[in-house]
């Protein structure tokens, strides 16, 4: 027995073989244990349940003093009071997954139900920002000021710093299910405020798209885009689509559930610009619309997207710095979706009301047509103004 502090622990000497322990003075159960080959550590011995345990508190060296050796075992030997078994957490934490193991399990068994597009949104953002931060990290050590931290290192591009924070907290949702974690350390980190993207086309915009859709060489891509335009649907129930969907004498479009946001068969008219499409792609009873190179569904458009779009006077040129000198890359103006956007609101602001133009989008839920409402008022002030130049002919008849 001793009093261990650091003058003692440096005049240690290794043991010909095994190890040598010796015991605190003070602190019952403390101890300081130096092996054979000059390994020192401190120790706490203690009895719980009626069994003797030792724990290894950490080595001794530049970040672990005996004063901070001592502090520790203080600590250990508080949490022994209330029950807490030291060894058996640090048990239960070696074992605990890691962020790098949820993140490969959460896209093979829950991604797998949700739609191809948001699955690949997922990618880069699992890839590029949340296993940098917290790949080795056990899913119990992280904290909610961690996910706040790692929130507010994106807060210059709120869009996608919500993603990144839904997603995560998605991710974590799983894990309390499967019995990976108990907390979800997302709770109580807030949102930034987002300005909702209001963007859709004019006729101007249309004609030099359309003008620019025409020209372009891959016109199996062209085509996504001409239909994304004549029905409103979303990219993704688009490039999912076969030609067993569509019955062309009658004019309807069935998406089967697993391609729509709602999960839910929708039966959508198809209007005669977008039928004689169809007839003119050389309709199959099945088979892709849309096929790849690989001779699946195609995946994506983006690329065929930014050309059509620099092409027609709807990409902004952003000069950056390359390997050897600067390069110029185009950043369209709007997204694929706004062409939804552009769909609705020029039925709305010809005339059809909200009610019809939800059915045609397969909204589920009036408000979320709502947001076209500032539209339809245009359309309601046009008409209302026929009537004020009836009066004012009036007026002019009188005089």
């Amino acid at each position: 027995m001793a009093k261990i502090n650091d003058q003692l622990v440096k005049k240690l000497q290794p043991p010909e073989s095994g190890y040598l322990l010796i015991y605190d003075d003070d602190l019952k159960g403390f101890g300081v244990r130096i092996t054979s080959n000059g390994v020192i550590s401190f120790v706490l011995s203690y009895y719980i349940h009626g069994t003797k345990k030792r724990y290894k508190i950490g080595r001794y060296g530049p970040e672990l003093s005996a004063a901070a050796a001592r502090d520790r075992a203080l600590k250990l030997k508080a949490g022994l009071l209330d029950g807490k078994d030291p060894a058996e957490q640090k048990r239960q934490s070696d074992t605990e997954p890691t962020f790098a193991e949820l993140a490969t399990r959460y896209p093979e068994e829950h991604a797998a139900h949700k739609r191809a597009s948001s699955s690949r949104n997922d990618r880069p953002m699992i890839t590029c920002v949340l296993l940098p931060r917290f790949a080795q990290r056990r899913l119990q050590a992280i904290s909610r000021r961690d996910v706040e931290v790692l929130h507010n290192s994106l807060k210059a591009t709120p869009y996608k710093a919500n993603r990144v924070r839904s997603l995560l907290c998605t991710m974590f949702r799983k894990a309390i299910d499967w019995k990976l974690c108990l907390m979800n350390p997302v709770q109580g980190v807030r949102k930034f405020h987002e300005d909702r993207r209001e963007r859709w086309l004019t006729v101007a915009e249309l004609t030099r798209l359309n003008k620019a859709i025409n020209e372009y060489s891959d016109q199996n891509a062209a085509n996504v885009i001409r239909l994304l335009l004549l029905t409103g649907a979303r990219e993704g129930e688009v490039l999912s689509a076969d030609w067993s969907q569509f019955d062309l004498p009658r004019g309807i479009w069935t998406k089967p559930s697993h391609s729509t946001k709602q999960k839910k068969i929708e039966h959508t008219p198809l209007s005669k610009p977008a039928l004689a499409l169809l007839r003119k792609m050389k309709p199959k009873d099945a088979g892709p619309l849309f096929p790849g190179t690989n001779g699946n569904a195609r995946v994506t458009v983006r690329r065929p997207w930014v050309q059509v779009l620099k092409a027609a006077g709807l990409a902004t040129a952003v000069e950056m710095k390359g390997k050897r000198r600067m390069i110029t890359r185009y950043k369209p103006t709007l997204r694929i979706h706004d062409l939804r956007h552009t769909y609705a609101s020029h039925l709305v602001s010809n005339g059809v009301s909200l009610q019809i133009v939800g059915r045609l989008l397969g909204h589920t839920n009036a408000s979320t047509t709502q947001r076209y409402a500032h539209v339809a008022d245009a359309a309601l002030r046009d008409a209302t103004n026929r009537f004020g130049a009836i009066m004012r002919a009036t007026n002019g008849s009188k005089r």
